[in-house]
């Protein structure tokens, strides 16, 4: 027989059954039912909230067994050491759990307050881990005694990283130099961390301390299905690879297209070195075709890693993504800045997934000039594009009267709620 859990994954739960589930009234076995909340808390958007209400205040007891078992499911081991619903009392089973991986414990390490100090420095493992130390001597809150007694502790435990150890806590140091302190690079200390349980740990992007690891994991598990279909679908760029190598066109972009053929007919104008300038080639070119080229050597999963952990230059290429699973990964990407959402909502070159989905996020929408690039870009669907309308100000209105890019449905209906706003003003 199913279990509940995978009932409720593929949706064959009643609306009644799902608010029961979300209240962890089910019966079920605790470890389940803690399972099924923390999949509604994370996917479900109608009893979402309601799920993480009902786990804050779920039976600690129960709580303890279930982030102490190394058989936990990760998903819930990730949910609970998540600094956002992180409970005190259970972090120092959380800490002691091999299946929470070191990098993870030094992400809190790295952003925690003093109560969460406290308990991890207590924790054998903590104090026994070269990249969770590092990461407690790079937080602000943790005291110079403390640091001086980590350092003894690494000094003690692995002498080859002593000068490392020791520079990171002069103080003098950026924290940037005492984040990455742990990480030597003598023969010893390499042929120790290549027999440890973390080789890569000065190399490998989890070092990154506040890379969101669990956002890449949440939305390939929630996409799944959507990334078996695609296969292994090439990037191709909505709106061509011109634009994705070039950028928006500036004029600049036609200069340098007509270059080669003028580098080719170089030796008619060899006498005249005045012309000599017209064949240098733009210096952010090469820039531009490396991180398509990179990009392009991407599977559909690699996209959406990069889209949810990669830097503005990459999510500007990768929302242009034509798979649409990748395009909408660049909207779920925890750097993503509300510059960058402004411009895309504006972008003719996005699939109509990208922005039906902008709208959908609570802290989009709460932006004006997302929902007025919306609104006045062309491409947006109409029946979107009408519904967003009612929040745009009487000059923005005016504006969209005479905009000839977007539909005349647009246009009028914007004339019309201008002329009713100028009215009711002039009544006041």
């Amino acid at each position: 027989m199913a279990r509940m859990i995978d009932q409720i994954r593929a949706s064959k739960l009643p609306s009644n059954m799902m608010q029961f589930a979300a209240r962890g009234a089910l019966q079920v076995p605790a470890a389940e039912n803690i399972e099924i909340l923390v999949y509604l808390a994370k996917y479900n958007k109608v009893f979402g909230e309601l799920a993480r209400m009902t786990l804050a205040g779920w039976d600690e007891k129960a709580c303890l067994a279930a982030v102490a078992d190394p058989q936990t499911p990760p998903e819930v081991l990730n949910y609970f050491i998540s600094s956002d619903n992180l409970r005190p009392t259970l972090l120092p089973a959380l800490l002691e759990n091999p299946s929470i991986r070191e990098e993870q414990i030094a992400r809190l390490a790295n952003s925690s307050l003093r109560d969460i100090i406290e308990i991890m420095l207590k924790s054998p493992r903590v104090r026994s881990s070269r990249v969770v130390v590092a990461a407690l001597k790079s937080n602000p809150s943790l005291k110079r005694e403390e640091a001086a007694e980590l350092d003894k502790l690494v000094a003690a435990t692995s002498p080859a990283l002593v000068p490392a150890a020791v520079a990171s806590s002069s103080g003098s140091g950026s924290g940037t130099e005492r984040s990455v302190a742990g990480c030597a690079s003598t023969p010893e200390a390499i042929e120790q961390a290549q027999g440890s349980q973390e080789p890569d740990s000065c190399n490998s992007p989890d070092a990154t301390f506040g890379v969101e690891d669990e956002s890449v994991f949440a939305y390939l598990q929630e996409h799944a299905d959507d990334i078996a279909a695609e296969g292994e679908k090439p990037f191709q760029a909505i709106g061509g690879m011109v634009d994705v190598l070039l950028g928006e066109s500036t004029g600049e972009e036609e200069i340098y297209a007509e270059e080669p053929a003028l580098e080719s007919r170089a030796p008619a104008f060899a006498a005249t070195p005045a012309r000599a300038p017209i064949v240098a080639k733009p210096p952010a070119a090469p820039k531009r075709e490396n991180t398509f080229q990179k990009i392009n050597s991407l599977d559909v999963k690699g996209r959406i890693q990069l889209a949810l952990k990669g830097n503005k230059e990459e999510r500007s290429i990768l929302i242009r993504d034509g798979t649409k699973v990748v395009a909408l990964a660049v909207l779920e990407a925890p750097k993503l800045s509300d510059g960058e959402v402004e411009k895309f909502a504006s972008q003719k070159n996005v699939l109509e997934a990208v922005l039906r989905q902008i709208p959908l996020k609570r802290r989009f929408i709460k932006n004006y000039k997302v929902v007025r690039n919306l609104v006045g870009n062309p491409r947006t669907p109409l029946d979107l594009g009408l519904g967003l309308m009612k929040n745009l100000l009487t000059q923005d209105l005016k504006n969209l009267s005479a905009n000839k890019e977007v539909s005349e449905t647009i246009r009028k209906l914007a004339l019309k709620m201008y002329k009713q706003k100028v009215e009711a003003a002039n009544k006041k």
